[in-house]
């Protein structure tokens, strides 16, 4: 069960400017996606972000399309180096990658919040890093991979749904379709989240209409950022449904910043790479609670009552363990 024994004020004290970025990585190149991420996080510092979002599995893709060679009964010898170039390029935590990633938000003096694909033993996790000016902050694994994402990536568990305070604001991240997931989000709610991260692959209309309504619900900033990329953006011998034309759109974005009222601060791009920016007002937080909040005077905690379990399930303790260090 989450702790809330404390009393969750609202922590956010000051104007925050925040850049969503709209991109994509390039695809299996770990080195050349950091260095990207450097230009791109280089180029929202430089306009003032001090909080910056990065898609889901931005570091160093998601494969969409994909099908890894697989069928019922049988997977092939084709649809495993297909894994295994991706599992390649995966990133370890700790690692290289993530020392990297400090490094830059140290530099730029920024909160950084990027989806990565980790890998871990033999296992791919989607997973957000979160990082502050000092280093590494922690992490959240996907705790339920969508469809054929099944494939390719391990399940996460609760010992990742965290909420960081931070001098920006209390911040987490739920990533893509975990959003369709009521209990998920109100354990984030639970923990007073304030800026709410959603990296995500879902270029539908319908994911706007999630989005506001998270901001509604959760009476929270809500800073959702999904790739835009083309076919071009991925190598040529890369095998997908969607063809061969380097003009194809595979990804087409949306990505957008919405207020705890469910505005748009920035609204969705449809159309190219992009940084989006707004500056967040922590009064808004309190004109949301005064006549909604979902874990405050709106929770009739005598009705329902929500148990999170934060333990890591694994089999054995090894270097990647993913164990909370906060109270359970």
């Amino acid at each position: 069960m989450l702790n809330t024994t404390c009393p969750l004020l609202i922590h956010m004290e000051n104007i925050t400017r925040v850049a969503v970025v709209q991109a994509c990585p390039v695809a299996f190149d770990l080195d050349a996606t950091l260095r990207k991420t450097e230009v791109l996080i280089s180029e929202a510092a430089k306009e003032g972000a001090k909080l910056i979002v990065f898609p889901e599995a931005f570091l160093t893709a998601y494969p969409k399309g994909s099908l890894f060679g697989a069928y019922v009964g049988g997977r092939t010898d084709v649809g495993r180096e297909e894994f295994r170039r991706y599992y390649d390029s995966a990133i370890d935590v700790p690692g290289p990658a993530v020392d990297a990633l400090a490094k830059i938000c140290s530099k730029e003096s920024i909160f950084l919040v990027i989806g990565v694909v980790e890998r871990c033993m033999g296992t791919l996790y989607n997973t957000v890093l979160f990082f502050e000016p000092n280093g590494y902050l922690g992490m959240h694994r996907k705790v339920m991979p969508t469809g054929a994402e099944r494939l390719m990536w391990g399940f996460g568990d609760g010992s990742t749904l965290e909420v960081f305070p931070t001098e920006v604001g209390r911040i987490g991240a739920v990533t893509c379709w975990e959003n369709y997931m009521p209990l998920l989000r109100a354990a984030m709610f639970a923990q007073g989240i304030e800026i709410y991260c959603a990296p995500t692959a879902d270029q539908r209309e319908t994911w706007i209409a999630t989005m506001r309504h998270v901001a509604c619900e959760g009476r929270c900033f809500v800073l959702s950022s999904n790739q835009f990329s083309r076919r071009s953006d991925y190598p040529a011998d890369y095998p997908t449904h969607f063809g061969d034309n380097p003009e194809t759109v595979i990804s087409a974005g949306g990505s957008c910043i919405i207020d705890p009222m469910g505005n748009f601060l920035a609204a969705p791009n449809y159309s190219e790479e992009c940084i989006l920016y707004a500056d967040l007002d922590p009064k808004l937080l309190a004109h949301g609670k005064y006549d909604f909040d979902v874990v405050g005077h709106y929770a009739r905690p005598d009705i329902f009552q929500l148990h999170v379990n934060t333990r890591p399930q694994t089999a054995v303790t090894f270097s990647c363990s993913t164990e909370r260090s906060s109270s359970e």
